[in-house]
Order: structure tokens, then sequence, then C-alpha cells
């Protein structure tokens, strides 16, 4: 059978990925925020039809173009972000010989627990 994922991570190499994964959390939700802004959104509606939104409509496309750089830096890392409210994260790899994912959530000192790759996190086992 064939691995879902074409990079695999020691139990190192996904615990040197938390600070990263941190900061990127962090910079998604601010994106996001300002793309759920009710402020931000009504003065670029009232912006419409002069010139495209203007000042708020920059800065969505800003925060659109940020959050999507995240979620792209993700895949480029083969990291998959399960919930970003929660910070729940898994890494692709390679436990007893089959492919299984660590999984952490922020606040987590450390990258603790594992689970299948269908099993989610209410399938964790401990390390």
């Amino acid at each position: 059978m064939a691995d879902r994922h074409s990079r695999h991570y020691s139990l190192e190499e996904a615990t040197d990925e938390l600070p990263w994964v941190v900061e990127q959390l962090v910079e998604m939700r601010e994106a996001r925020e300002l793309l759920t802004d009710e402020d931000v959104r009504e003065a670029l509606s009232a912006g419409i039809p002069g010139n495209g939104g203007g000042g708020p409509g920059k800065h969505l496309g800003e925060a659109f173009n940020r959050l999507q750089a995240a979620i792209g830096a993700f895949q480029d890392r083969e990291i998959v972000l399960r919930d970003l409210d929660r910070g729940l994260v898994d890494f692709p790899a390679i436990r007893d010989e089959r492919e299984v994912y660590l999984c952490w959530v922020e606040g987590e000192d450390e990258i603790a627990y594992w689970h299948d790759l269908d099993a989610g996190f209410a399938g964790r086992q401990e390390l």
C-alpha cells in the first residue's frame, strides 16, 4: 500500500517544527480576524461603488494573501493543520513500519501522541 505522504517526520524533526507551527497559527488567526472583521467588511461594502473598497479592500486582499501563504507553507512542509482554533496539527510519520500521524495540540508541552491516519484526534495514543 502506498503512503499518503511523501514526507515523514521523526519525533525530533516534528518537535523542531513546533516554533514555526506556532508562528504560523498566530499569523493565520490574525489574517482570519481581518477577513471576518465586520467593520472592515462594512467599510469595503461602502467603498465599492467608488474605488473598489480602497484601503479596506487592500487590507482584506493582504489578509487573504497572508492566510493563503500560510496554508501553502503547511502544505509545502506536509504538516497537516486540522483545526486552526485549537491549534491541532498532525505530522506524517512512520511507526512500526506503517504511516501514522504524530499529533500535537497548541498548549501541549511536547508531541506526546500519535494516531492512525484515519483515527483522528479521538484515536490518539501516547508515544
